[in-house]
């Protein structure tokens, strides 16, 4: 492994599975003056790209007093405090672009509702008399 290697490595970050279709919160430093706060950005994953890698970066889109908004965020940034996932909803396509031109009802899509695992039920023995 060469330096550039072992480097991004270490920046590599713990983060949960993010994939297009799932509704995300990400929490990001904001730097104002001598001041540093977090802004919390949630929006629905239109695209991911570059793969799990440093460079890969997610394009969260969502709806602020009616005007569509759309931000990239570097997911290995160290600008990124931490990414949760809200809503996991169930899409066929790996960029969600055609969301830019529905509104509404139209854009809606179909959560996937995490199911428990049910335990498996064991049979009672039962002795056979002769």
């Amino acid at each position: 492994m060469n330096k550039v290697d072992i480097f991004n490595k270490k920046q590599l970050k713990k983060i949960p599975e993010i994939k297009p279709g799932y509704t995300v919160r990400v929490h990001q430093k904001i730097q104002e003056g001598d001041k540093q706060r977090i802004q919390v950005f949630e929006g629905l994953v239109i695209s991911k790209k570059h793969g799990q890698g440093v460079n890969s970066m997610i394009t969260v889109r969502k709806i602020s007093h009616g005007v569509g908004v759309e931000r990239i965020f570097p997911v290995h940034s160290p600008n990124i405090e931490k990414i949760e996932v809200v809503k996991k909803s169930k899409v066929r396509r790996a960029k969600l672009y055609y969301i830019r031109h529905k509104t509404a009802k139209q854009a809606r899509l179909k959560e996937i509702v995490d199911k428990p695992k049910a335990k498996p039920v064991q049979k009672k023995q039962t002795e056979a008399k002769e």
